[in-house]
């Protein structure tokens, strides 16, 4: 049977980071794959060079990365990007969507909403409690998307995530690799994402390694940086036997769901 999943993040290279894998998988087994970003990006760490015109630029990669991944429809929603916690971003402009941060969830909520019934989605993605790594926009995707799975009567909520003991495993594996001026500071990664016992789904992706390195490989502004190293700049230069590793398995949370073992389908808890 075809099954449309909708994929809700809050930024441009969000959906290559923790999704890319899952939407190619399911665009090849002729599914519907819809995905939705909530914001430009605007605000994301990239080059001074950049900063004029990153909306756009993330955009464009955006729609390069989707196209990689059988991605079967686009949509941006166009709230302006938050920036991390603590970081200055100016106010939009008068008359724009606010930053997604302070939106008001519900109506957010309402026009995601719409789309998934507009789709007849069965599945709908968020993000964990934790935002993943803590961003404002990424707290907004967790209660935006449960949210708009209540108000669309959207038979399954699945959150992406990463069990945080694997990935600090992984990340440690990656920074042995690299010099010491290009390694990862793992440090906020400790209390990121979600315990290993709250992951309730673990697809094996290894089959589409490559359309996750290229997915990452098309948000080329989100590679770039004046100083230091950039995660997705990193990733993209894992070597590919040891990024099947690394990148082999995306996880996901279901609300409300205990397990003993993980489920290996998106669609193993889909009501009948």
């Amino acid at each position: 049977m075809r099954r449309c999943v909708v994929f809700f993040h809050a930024h441009p290279d969000d959906e290559a980071l923790l999704t890319s894998g899952t939407m190619a998988a399911l665009a090849a087994q002729g599914h519907r794959v819809v995905l939705v970003v909530a914001t430009a990006g605007e605000a994301g760490l990239a080059a001074d060079s950049l900063r004029g015109d990153l909306g756009e630029r993330r955009l464009v990669e955006l729609h390069a990365s989707a196209g990689m991944l059988g991605v079967g429809r686009v949509e941006v929603l166009g709230y302006a990007d938050s920036g991390l916690a603590g970081d200055p971003t100016p106010a939009p402009p008068q008359g724009r969507l606010p930053r997604l941060a302070d939106a008001d969830v519900g109506a957010v909520a309402a026009t995601l909403a719409r789309l998934l019934r507009e789709e007849r989605a069965d599945v709908v993605t968020g993000y964990d409690a934790n935002g993943g790594y803590g961003h404002p926009d990424h707290i907004a995707v967790h209660h935006i998307a449960a949210a708009a799975a209540e108000l669309a009567g959207t038979p399954l909520l699945l959150e992406a995530t990463v069990p945080r003991d694997r990935l600090l495993a992984a990340a440690r594996r990656v920074n042995r690799l690299l010099p010491p001026t290009r390694r990862i500071d793992l440090t906020p990664w400790a209390r990121a994402y979600s315990a290993s016992a709250d992951v309730t789904h673990g697809i094996d992706v290894r089959r589409f390694a490559a359309a996750r390195r290229a997915s990452m490989r098309a948000h080329a502004s989100q590679a770039t940086a004046d100083s230091g190293a950039r995660t997705l700049g990193v990733f993209t230069r894992v070597p590919p036997p040891l990024f099947g590793w690394v990148f082999g398995r995306e996880w996901y949370r279901q609300p409300g769901l205990t397990v003993e073992h993980r489920f290996d389908e998106m669609f193993a808890t889909l009501p009948a």
